[in-house]
């Protein structure tokens, strides 16, 4: 008795279609590509997103969240104590940041043309990291923690050490100790910010 494979549905489908053009880029992956990697067919390809490229926009959206790593970023910033707070920031930061979303694949489109619409989703949501960093930081000036300093250019320095990290990492494939690095930044960034 042969067992029937049953036909992959959207999830499969945008999961075989994100893979492919994060590491191909858009222009290099066809239809025919995800049909024959997913086992299905483009008829049930535009049956569910329309077009190649809504089923980029539906692979990229799905790759770009970094909703559940600013998620612990906001839990770790709560902690009473700033100064615990700020080393969870940067130990998880180091540790959970969502480096399948920096994939170049995902932000390509024609030829070597970036997708704004991808840059833009990413932006948005870096924009909420720095808020969560700046609001640590204004906390510890109210409470004496910290100098005063402009809290927003302070956050800055701060993701600025904790992306140089994350990048080399990404980027340049080093192999680093990801726990002693966000110790060093950490002190660091205490010592500076010292009243």
């Amino acid at each position: 008795m042969q067992v029937q494979k049953s036909k992959p549905g959207p999830n499969e489908i945008l999961a075989v279609a994100a893979r492919l053009f994060a590491e191909r880029g858009y222009s290099n992956v066809s239809i025919r590509d995800v049909c024959k990697e997913a086992g299905t067919s483009a008829p049930m390809i535009y049956y569910y997103f329309k077009d190649k490229k809504a089923l980029f926009r539906a692979a990229v959206s799905e790759k770009l969240s970094l909703q559940q790593f600013i998620s612990r970023l906001r839990e770790t910033s709560g902690t009473s104590d700033v100064k615990t707070a700020v080393s969870s920031f940067a130990r998880i930061y180091l540790s959970a940041f969502p480096e399948a979303a920096f994939d170049p694949g995902l932000y390509m489109r024609e030829t070597a043309k970036l997708d704004n619409k991808s840059a833009e989703v990413v932006s948005r949501q870096l924009d909420e990291v720095q808020e969560i960093a700046t609001s640590l930081v204004e906390r510890g000036m109210r409470t004496g923690a910290f100098r005063k300093v402009d809290a927003g250019d302070a956050a800055d320095c701060l993701i600025g050490l904790l992306n140089h990290v994350v990048f080399q990492k990404i980027h340049f494939s080093k192999s680093l100790d990801i726990e002693k690095k966000g110790e060093v930044i950490t002190s660091f960034f205490l010592s500076a910010m010292r009243p």
